[in-house]
């Protein structure tokens, strides 16, 4: 029962880390591409202009290194049957929740400022807006999925006797 129980935490947390993955690079594809203005004159406004969506790009990417990391460690651990390393995906997992965690609040935080302080006539800005707030909402859909990564993860600890 015990064995079963692992082997399907094992591939519930494949699942888990495959979408968070996916999250992230959505995320980063939306935020990395944000930008309003023409091309051919210095008023050309982008993402990394703003400290908070750096900071979100920031988050993203080491979310994103992360979860590769122990996508390639769970698939090597699901072919080869062994039990990982589950201190690293319990650490590991609890920090990166709070990372990405902080970086949605960063970038729903600034993107809320900016609706805030823009008119309704500033089409432009809106859609600006409208990108970084579906970039920064993925971001917290991928930290909910290593939060509950790491719930998943909690159960595979050693116990203490």
């Amino acid at each position: 029962m015990a064995q079963q129980a692992t082997a399907s935490s094992r591939i519930a947390s494949l699942i888990l880390r495959i979408l968070t993955f996916i999250l992230l690079l959505i995320s980063l594809i939306v935020l990395a591409t944000n930008s309003i203005g023409s091309s051919d004159d210095d008023s050309k406004v982008r993402f990394t202009d703003f400290y908070a969506y750096r900071y979100m790009l920031a988050t993203i990417v080491i979310g994103n290194a992360y979860s590769l990391l122990q996508l390639v460690l769970t698939i090597f651990n699901i072919v080869r049957g062994g039990d990982g390393m589950p201190f690293l995906d319990f650490f590991g997992d609890k920090f990166i929740s709070y990372v990405l965690a902080t970086g949605a609040a960063a970038g729903f935080g600034l993107t809320v400022d900016l609706k805030r302080l823009m008119d309704a006539s500033e089409a432009d800005m809106l859609n600006f807006d409208d990108k970084a707030f579906a970039s920064a909402s993925l971001l917290l859909l991928a930290f909910v999925t290593t939060a509950i990564l790491s719930v998943i993860s909690a159960y595979t600890l050693p116990k203490r006797v």
